[in-house]
Formats: C-alpha cells, structure tokens, sequence
C-alpha cells in the first residue's frame, strides 16, 4: 500500500481495466448520476492511487471549488492530529478549557472542566439542545463564536453520549490556531494542503455574516468568524480532485512521496470502528463485509475511502434539502465495478 511515486503535481491516470475495475460497470455511472443523483457536480474515483474515473456535470470543471460542507470536519480532525504530531498540542485527551485561558469558567460546573478534546472529536461532548436540533444560526449571530459554544459546551446531559456539534468543530479550529498561533487555513496550506499538491487555499476577506457568505453562494476559500477563526464545521471549499488526494492520503497510512504527513496512529484512532460509528470527525460504516470511512458535507458532499478495494470516491454537490444518499451510488455502481 506505500507508495513514493504519489501524485503530487499531476494526477496519473490508470486504465481501468489494469486497475481492476469493470469498465463497462464504470460507463453506467453517467445517466445514473444524470436521472437518479442529479445535484452532483463533480465526482473522482481513485484507485491504487490513479485516477480510474472523473466526471462533471452543470458546466463545472476539475478547477472548480465547491463548498464541502461538514466535510471540513475531517479536514479538521487531520489538522488535530498533525497538532499533535509536531507537539503543538499534548495529546488527544488535554482538557478543552486549558486553551481557553481567559475564558471565565464557572468553578462549580466541574463536568465543563473533564472535556477533552477526544470528546469533541468523538461527538461525546454534551450540550444543551437535542441531538441534530443544534442552533447553529444562532451561534452565526454571536460577535465571539468561540465564547458562545464555550458556555454551551458541558451543558445538559453526560459525557460519553453521542451528540452532533458543529459548533464543537467549531472550537477545534480554534485550539488549532490557540495552540500552533495560525488559523486552521493558514496551518492546513502549510502542514497537509502543499505537500500533498492540494491548492493552497487563499485568504478572502468575510463581507459580511448572512447566510449566503456562511453557507451559501457567496462562499469563498475557507470561511472565517468574525475573529478570523477559521470555520471548524463547515465552509472549506475544495476541487473533487483534492478531496479525493485527501481521502488518498488516509488510505496510504498518511504518508505522502516518503513523507509522513499525519502519523500513523492517528489515521488507525480516527477510523477504528465503534458502537456510535463515528470515528475522529469520520463516519464509518461496515457492510456486506465492506469497511467503509467517510467525510460527509450537506447536500451528498464526500470523501469516502474503502481501504480492503484500495478505493477513494470523492464527490461534491450543490445544497438540497433530502438528497438521495450516496452510499447507495457507491454500493451499487462503484464497489460493484471493482473486480
């Protein structure tokens, strides 16, 4: 599975048929994408490291950025990892409050001290709203983000139980640039995007904090909050292509051309399966015998890597509320394909 000759300027591309991949199984992608699956806008299989199968649709291109959602998340979590690594932060279990130290805790609410960064990784951290009712608007109209999902963080409920929050990703961005002294965007360019031949991703300037500058048309680069943290949950934008060297990158033990760009360790600890199956900001799946972990953004954003078919597939999507789920499209149409 190492390999040196890794893709860091061009991509190579393989002939399916020496990669092992049914052709015409590949060929019926198209008007299933086109009839069943039609808010896709790019879509990148790689396999063995070579790109097996690339297509576009709506007038999009392999130059294109897209915004990918809570893909980010997993982006985050190698940032976390790399942190880690080069001693940034101690280790996975340091206490979330020890990079906030200004922020004014209350001394009785002892359950807010125990949160560790593992917590927040795992979604095991607690919170005051129900599970997948996270107010996110509501932390989009606050002028400190940060201090906003501090004072949730640790409220009603127990440690250990799964809850989904984008606003913990959120604070995770935040301990990357408390702890290493640059934005999540500025030390994912340096430490994961250029040396893997990813764009570098641009600084643009927030006009302003409405909808479409978070989340929608007006998306650029990687959004920031209004103190230039970049966005933990959401809001990087990424070609297909660089999704899909990203999810490469996992698949190859997180080495990179002979360099270790994510240990090892971190790359087994953020996809080793679970009972909540959710692993370091990774979704992880197991079935018919097929191990499966992915990065999953609104509207059928994903990186989905299959390490037993030596398999990525990177998609990206325009927002829709409901889309059909892509797992679907990958079990059927490309997993099948894989001889």
């Amino acid at each position: 599975m190492k390999r040196s000759d890794l893709p860091t300027t061009e991509w190579p591309t393989g002939d399916p048929a020496l990669l092992r991949i049914d052709a015409e199984k590949l060929a019926e992608l198209d008007p299933i994408i086109k009839s069943a699956y039609s808010n896709i806008k790019g879509i990148v299989i790689v396999r063995n490291g070579y790109l097996a199968h690339e297509s576009y649709y709506h007038g999009y291109g392999p130059k294109d950025r897209h915004h990918v959602a809570s893909v980010t998340k997993s982006i985050l979590s190698a940032l976390i990892g790399i942190a880690i690594e080069e001693r940034f932060i101690k280790n996975v279990d340091q206490k979330v409050l020890d990079f906030f130290p200004n922020y004014a805790s209350d001394h009785t609410d002892t359950q807010k001290q125990e949160i560790t960064i593992r917590h927040i990784l795992t979604m095991t951290a607690p919170y005051p709203f129900e599970d997948w009712q996270e107010p996110l608007d509501k932390m989009c109209m606050q002028s400190d983000w940060v201090k906003y999902t501090l004072d949730m963080l640790g409220q009603r409920g127990k440690i250990g139980t799964f809850k989904y929050s984008t606003a913990g990703a959120h604070l995770l961005s935040a301990i990357v640039t408390r702890s290493t002294g640059k934005s999540a965007r500025e030390f994912a360019n340096e430490s994961l995007f250029t040396p893997i031949g990813m764009e570098e991703i641009p600084d643009y300037e927030m006009k302003g904090f409405a909808f479409e500058d978070l989340f929608g048309k007006d998306v650029r680069g990687w959004v920031k909050d209004p103190n230039n943290n970049s966005t933990g949950g959401w809001g990087l934008t990424l070609t297909p292509r660089d999704m899909a060297r990203f999810g490469w990158l996992y698949l190859n033990r997180g080495c990179w051309d002979n360099h270790q760009i994510i240990p090892e360790a971190w790359i087994d600890e953020s996809t080793e399966m679970n009972p909540n199956q959710y692993g370091y900001l990774w979704w992880l799946r197991e079935e018919d015998g097929v191990f499966a972990y992915a990065a999953l953004g609104d509207g059928g954003n994903v990186i989905c890597c299959l390490p037993e078919k030596k398999l990525v597939v990177a998609i990206t999507s325009g927002f829709m509320p409901n889309p059909r789920d892509r797992w679907t499209l990958i079990k059927e149409h490309i997993i099948g394909a894989v001889i």
